[in-house]
């Protein structure tokens, strides 16, 4: 199974979907696709990772205090990104839509697995501090496809900062 290393993400129009290039070496492209559907299920999955990281998993009576936090979190994590040319979604050897995604949740680390037809799989492994980066890239990207966001906590509903540009390139 290919692992990536590199990963842009990006809405595009025309398909309705994100799309996800990744480089998995240099030169080696692969693009998976994915739809609202499965995004609004998946990012629970992950937002509910990331609350129980760093100490945060505050008790129920604290969600505002717990929320902010989180909020903080993700605001330092989307400042920290260095700017990084895309992965070239034409250099990709193949194109496939994901039908599913297996999450594999680990102390320090979540491995997502994502699945397609005849056996198309790449797998991507995010410590916290990466996954909220993405996590803030893939909500601008859904913000700007116009679609609904009632699958996303209120942490991550706050407007990206000024400056991030529309499809970013996480590593």
């Amino acid at each position: 199974m290919t692992e990536l290393q590199r990963l842009t993400t990006e809405y595009v129009d025309l398909e309705d979907r994100i799309r996800l290039s990744g480089e998995s070496a240099p030169g080696e492209a692969e693009v998976v696709w994915l739809t609202r559907r499965l995004v609004d299920r998946l990012v629970p999955h992950l937002c509910a990772w990331l609350e129980k990281q760093g100490g945060m998993g505050l008790a129920s009576e604290d969600a505002g205090v717990a929320d902010a936090l989180q909020g903080f979190a993700l605001q330092a994590a989307l400042q920290s990104l260095v700017p990084q040319p895309p992965v070239a979604p034409e250099q990709a050897r193949r194109s496939w839509l994901v039908q599913s995604v297996d999450v594999t949740a680990g102390d320090d680390a979540l491995q997502l697995v994502f699945r397609g037809e005849d056996d198309a799989r790449v797998s991507l492994v995010l410590q916290a501090q990466a996954l909220r980066q993405w996590l803030g890239i893939l909500h601008a990207q859904c913000v700007a496809g116009g679609w609904p966001l009632e699958a996303w906590p209120s942490w991550l509903a706050e407007p990206i900062p000024a400056g991030t540009p529309p499809a970013m390139v996480l590593h």
